[in-house]
């Protein structure tokens, strides 16, 4: 009789193979795989080494095998990765999330936990700079020609304009919006991990993510759902905000981006693993790698409200380039750039003036 093929073996022979095929972390990639075939936890496989698998599980472990022997990135072959504290669903033809990539949304949320002011009074007190409360609260002696002091509570009975200005729109809308009126907008959403997680970390915030990429829109929008998020993201195919409602340019607390950033002269030297598998739309910026980051520099003025981040993903040997090209800009506080786990330029911060 054949031995059976018991989890024990299967990894022990995965292992093996992959590692004579080039794979750097083989076990890491069989315990992966085989997670994904049986639905079972790392752990739990430990826990099951004498179980045999099923021939359908089998067969799916041979099929994986063999893509990732060919250099198939793993998060492909398995359709999800962790992010931060979701799994996310992972696809050919949209860019695979990095570890970086969770600090940059890390910045995100630090800068949005010191907003919480901000928050409330956006959502339940009217624009300082265009209502004067009055100083004395006793009614002003009428004069021909002069308006009398109407009290608030009498200002409410009073029917609404049939026309309101922009500003009295959004100020109007943001309680229908999200619970703590802050607003975040993403360009380049791919998977949806960035707007995924400043949504589901910081509840009540609204997320507009766009993508040029129908296939990445089509992903981002699953793994929205997946997440019971559809009421906090908005996910829109479009160049950059075009797609986005015009009245709430201006508005958004934070635009962030992990844009393609990789200069043309390092595309070559990309792994195969990369270079031959993840969207060259995704990862290709052009000469220097700051073309779309150039065309965000021009956008973060026109979508930010005064004292909004603007906060960016790019190639580190150029996060000094780009900060200047910023800087060259008028209207930004302060321009910082971050180190990532490794203690290389990774990510550029700005905040607007106001």
């Amino acid at each position: 009789m054949a031995e059976p093929w018991t989890v024990k073996r299967v990894l022990e022979w995965t292992r093996g193979y992959l590692a004579r095929n080039g794979d750097e972390h083989p076990r890491l990639s069989a315990e992966w795989m085989l997670s994904a075939v049986t639905g079972k936890s790392r752990v739990e496989l430990y826990l099951a080494y004498d179980e045999p698998l099923e021939k359908a599980e089998l067969d799916q472990m041979h099929a994986a095998i063999e893509r990732r022997a060919a250099g198939e990135p793993l998060q492909y072959v398995t359709g999800e990765m962790a992010f931060r504290h979701l799994v996310i669903r992972c696809e050919r033809e949209v860019l695979i999330p990095r570890p970086e990539t969770e600090l940059l949304v890390e910045e995100v949320l630090g800068y949005l936990d010191a907003l919480p002011e901000r928050a409330v009074s956006r959502t339940e007190e009217p624009d300082p700079s265009t209502t004067e409360e009055p100083k004395d609260p006793e009614p002003q002696a009428e004069e021909d020609g002069a308006e009398r002091y109407v009290p608030l509570e009498e200002e409410s009975e009073q029917p609404a304009a049939e026309e309101p200005g922009l500003a009295e729109s959004l100020v109007a809308d943001r309680g229908d919006l999200s619970d703590n009126g802050l607003r975040v907008l993403e360009v380049g959403t791919g998977t949806g991990c960035i707007a995924l997680s400043i949504a589901s970390e910081r509840p009540g915030t609204r997320v507009w993510a766009t993508d040029l990429s129908p296939a990445a829109v089509a992903l981002a929008t699953r793994n929205r759902d997946s997440q019971g998020l559809a009421e906090a993201v908005e996910v829109i195919q479009c160049d950059l905000a075009a797609g986005v409602p015009g009245d709430l340019l201006g508005t958004f607390d934070v635009l962030v981006s992990n844009p393609p950033y990789i200069p043309t002269a390092v595309m070559g030297e990309l792994p195969r693993e990369v270079a031959g598998f993840e969207p060259k739309l995704a990862l290709c910026g052009g000469e220097d790698g700051l073309d779309v980051f150039r065309r965000l520099v021009e956008l973060a003025p026109v979508a930010l409200r005064p004292g909004g981040l603007f906060a960016c993903e790019l190639y580190e040997g150029h996060l000094e380039q780009a900060a200047e090209l910023v800087r060259s800009q008028p209207g930004w506080a302060s321009v910082e750039v971050k180190e990532d786990l490794t203690h290389r330029p990774r990510m550029l911060l700005a905040v607007r003036e106001g």
